[in-house]
């Protein structure tokens, strides 16, 4: 058998991922219609510029809403298995998180496993009034009972493919990518 790696695939452009952002709030803004309670959580890395995006977008006509910065990694249930050594960042919930409307905010749901330990943390800091998930994409392929509230984009892939969101503000860009690991050829 020969290995072969495909090319990858253009989920999103900048201005896709623009529109995907202004759908996003404008469906959050629908639901949560009391924005005096409302904040925002992203997950680290890429869940952080989506948060701040969306707060602006829905914070743009009143007062700013608050954004926080949720740093899992001691939550994980595979720590051991992602490096001998992992790295963590800061946490930087800046306002309390009781009885707020909290949009926890990632770039992309696969397992779920991620948001069980972004959830894990979050309550260990507080006790929000209710939480909802917002995605940019969801890939499907939960291992966990987790879905979003609120998804940009929903994409039907194979479970090894790779699902590459990039923001201007972590990686010079806006975009989103499929990146099919590898298919085999007899």
């Amino acid at each position: 058998m020969n290995t072969v790696s495909l090319p990858a695939a253009s989920l999103m452009d900048a201005t896709g991922v623009q529109a995907t952002v202004t759908q996003l709030a404008q469906a959050i803004g629908e639901s949560l219609t009391d924005l005096t309670r409302l904040a925002f959580v992203g997950i680290r890395t890429r869940g952080v510029p989506l948060a701040r995006r969306l707060a602006g977008k829905l914070g743009a006509a009143g007062p700013p809403l608050p954004v926080g910065v949720l740093d899992i990694t001691l939550y994980r249930d595979d720590l051991t298995r992602i490096a001998p050594h992992p790295v963590v960042h800061k946490t930087e919930i800046p306002f309390d998180l009781t009885d707020r409307d909290v949009v926890l905010v990632d770039d992309v749901l696969y397992t779920g496993r991620t948001v069980r330990a972004a959830l894990d943390s979050l309550m260990d800091l507080g006790r929000p009034r209710v939480v909802r998930l917002a995605v940019l994409i969801d890939r499907g392929h939960h291992e966990l009972p987790i879905a979003a509230d609120f998804v940009g984009r929903r994409l039907e892939c194979g479970p090894t493919d790779l699902v590459q969101v990039s923001f201007e503000e972590t990686d010079g860009r806006d975009g989103a990518e499929l990146l099919p690991r590898a298919a085999q050829r007899s």
